[in-house]
């Protein structure tokens, strides 16, 4: 079965830090660009990290100097090391995969991890 697995969310102080971690099964993973997303209510879903096949990395505004995308392709796992959390950042993080074999997409979500950021 190809899925993602989040896990690692919870309810943390402003300043606190947190680490996020993404599993992936059934996925050729190594190939695959993964960004962590979040969506906050009311709000829509935004990109947060991404790190490509080649471990490039991007950030938006908001989280930059802040938070930290990572992968280990043999455990099949991406993390999101987040530091000096804001209220701001309460959301429910989502971790995404997409790649291309064999002339095919390939695009999973996983099902989400909330993350809650107390002032």
């Amino acid at each position: 079965q190809r899925q993602l697995v989040e896990s690692g969310g919870g309810l943390v102080q402003a300043g606190g830090s947190l680490r996020l971690s993404c599993a992936a099964s059934g996925i050729t993973f190594s190939v695959a660009n993964v960004g962590w997303y979040r969506q906050a209510p009311g709000k829509e879903r935004e990109l947060v990290a991404g790190i490509s096949r080649g471990y490039s990395t991007n950030y938006s505004d908001p989280v930059k100097g802040r938070f930290a995308i990572s992968r280990d392709n043999a455990k099949n796992t991406v993390y999101l090391q987040m530091n000096s959390l804001k209220p701001e950042d309460t959301a429910i993080y989502y971790c995404n995969a997409a790649y291309r074999l064999f002339g095919r997409e390939h695009n999973y979500w996983g099902q989400g991890t909330q993350v809650t950021v107390s002032s």
